[in-house]
Formats: C-alpha cells, sequence, structure tokens
C-alpha cells in the first residue's frame, strides 16, 4: 500500500511492518498506539522504525491513518487503571482519624 508521512511516499505492507518491528521492545504508551502482533506500540516510535525519520517529522495520525488501513488496530488512549473508590464507611473513619482499612 502506498502512503505519506512526513511528506515522503512509502511502500508499506502488513508483512514488512511486522518483519520491521519484530525484535523491538515497545517504548511506555502515554497516547495513541496500535497494536502489532501481541505488543501495543507508541504510534511514533512505529512511524520512527517503518520511516527511519525523525519521530518530530511527522504526526502520529499520519502513522495511525496507514497502519489503520493496513489492517491494524489502533487505540486513542491507553487504557487507565481503574481507580478504587473508598467506601462511605471507609470515608467516614477517615474523618473520624481511624487507620485506614487499606494497610
Amino acid at each position: 500500500m502506498r502512503c505519506v508521512i512526513a511528506r515522503y511516499p512509502f511502500d508499506l505492507t502488513k508483512n514488512g511492518v511486522l518483519a520491521s518491528m519484530k525484535g523491538i521492545t515497545p517504548e511506555l504508551v502515554t497516547g495513541e498506539s496500535v497494536t502489532i502482533g501481541r505488543r501495543r506500540y507508541p504510534v511514533k516510535q512505529v512511524g520512527q522504525v517503518i520511516t527511519r525519520q525523525d519521530p518530530r517529522d511527522f504526526t502520529a495520525g499520519e502513522v495511525v491513518r496507514a497502519m489503520t488501513r493496513l489492517g491494524f488496530t489502533c487505540h486513542a488512549q491507553p487504557e487507565a487503571a481503574p481507580v478504587r473508590a473508598a467506601t462511605p464507611l471507609q470515608t467516614a473513619s477517615a474523618l473520624l482519624g481511624a487507620a485506614s482499612l487499606d494497610a
């Protein structure tokens, strides 16, 4: 598939992207990401590997568009860990100065 990233044309294939990302350790995902194989990579890291360009030269949207057209699953934000809310009893106990029940 032909796509343009940072004003340069690239001929990308799904197998070519899989081969390029093989053996690459994913960086910490803080924004948009793409699942390649069993791993989840930041889109800027994927763009850097497949284009061999500086990540400042292209946008995440360009890489997301290309990866989606190739059939990879793209994610908008990292999945946040659920926040454990205190029960009313725990809140009242904390306000009265009791020890935390989590400890």
